[in-house]
């Protein structure tokens, strides 16, 4: 019996010594003889070559637009802060006075903008560019030039700028003024801290947002697609890839997207763009009032029927309004024949009237309306942000 089992174990010593010689030397071997798969699986077919739209996919409508979605670095000159023992009193007391100045440093912005022309224009936000002395942009293709500064328009936040390439620039495609419906699918591209060309989708939430304090000309498209710091001056592009506004805001107490996002509609954004191409810069009418909204009590006060038009605060001396006759208290009610119905709206039809026109403003004075024409003076142009 011993002998049997040194024999049976010398048997599977040399089997499991042959096994190990074959796995090292010729591993093919044991491999033929194992099952092809152990699970059984589908496996879709190679997908070289173009691929066809899913059902849902909004894939046709961003390739069409992200390559003239392009990402804009800014940089300026600024001073380091110096130590902050150069502000304490006691050590100046001992020390001496010295400058608390550190070296001079460059300081660095970044955010996108869109190809809006084959000569190179490219919309971007103001603030993004506004206080920066070097633009370099970078196409979603690798190349990058840097760019010049055509005209800003603040009071949008709005600005043009302009590269020269040799080669084919990508274009976008503007959709038509009155595209959009609350509800539409929209995408919007951009940069959003950085880390690349990234899109989101959402719909439109409300079209006409004003009196946010962003800017003085206000008539936004509220979006829930993810808008994030870096977007500003992206792309906001429907179910086509067609532009219809420029992202410019969100509505965030963490600096992060809560779903509220603001984009400037391509209607403003191309009236902007061809009045900077042509003159560089943005001309608007101006009469010299300060306007407030008619609250209920202010519109009983003054024995008004209802809260519609608005209400002039006050009169610049000189200004083409006091020229013509507009007083403080006065309600306006109508500009060219255009009804009133609240400050933006005013505002609005003001500017939109050229400087020296002669225009005629209805308004209500106690119980009469009086018809007075205005010459339309030139709207002054902001300072800039230092």
């Amino acid at each position: 019996m011993r002998r049997l089992w040194l024999i049976f174990a010398q048997a599977v010593t040399i089997s499991v010594a042959g096994l190990f010689v074959l796995s090292t030397l010729k591993p093919e071997w044991l491999r033929d003889t194992a099952p092809a798969s152990v699970v059984a699986i589908l496996e879709a077919p190679s997908t070289e070559g173009e691929r066809p739209a899913a059902v849902g996919s909004y894939a046709a409508a961003a390739q069409r637009s992200m390559p003239a979605v392009v990402h804009i670095f800014t940089s300026k000159a600024g001073v380091a802060p110096g130590h902050p023992l150069l502000d304490d009193p006691v050590f100046r007391h001992f020390f001496g006075e010295r400058p608390n100045s550190g070296p001079t440093q460059r300081q660095s912005g970044l955010g996108s903008g869109v190809i809006v022309s084959p000569d190179g224009y490219i919309v971007t936000n103001n603030h993004v560019i506004e206080t920066a002395d070097q633009i370099e942009v970078a196409l979603n293709d690798g190349r990058k030039f840097g760019a010049r500064l055509i005209g800003r328009d603040p009071e949008t936040d709005l600005a043009v700028l302009k590269i020269d390439s040799d080669g084919q620039l990508p274009v976008i495609t503007l959709a038509a003024s009155d595209a959009l419906t609350v509800g539409d699918v929209v995408l919007a591209i951009g940069n959003p801290f950085g880390v690349g060309q990234t899109v989101t989708m959402g719909i439109v939430s409300a079209l006409g947002r004003s009196q946010l304090g962003i800017n003085t000309f206000e008539n936004y498209i509220q979006t829930d697609a993810a808008i994030n710091p870096g977007n500003s001056g992206g792309a906001l592009v429907d179910n086509s890839g067609n532009l219809v506004g420029i992202n410019t805001a969100i509505y965030s107490r963490s600096g992060g997207s809560l779903g509220i996002g603001f984009a400037i509609p391509v209607s403003i954004a191309r009236n902007v763009l061809e009045q900077i191409v042509a003159t560089g810069e943005v001309t608007r009418g101006w009469v010299g009032v300060e306007i407030q909204d008619i609250t209920p009590e202010l519109a009983e006060s003054f024995g008004l029927a209802d809260t519609r038009g608005a209400l002039i605060a006050g009169v610049l001396r000189a200004s083409p309004a006091d020229r013509a006759g507009i007083k403080p208290g006065d309600v306006l009610i109508a500009v060219g024949g255009e009804t009133v119905r609240d400050p933006k709206g005013m505002l609005d039809l003001v500017a939109a009237l050229p400087p020296g026109r002669r225009a005629s403003f209805l308004v209500r004075r106690g119980e009469r309306e009086i018809e007075l024409t205005v010459e339309v003076g030139r709207r002054p142009t902001p300072a800039p942000s230092r």
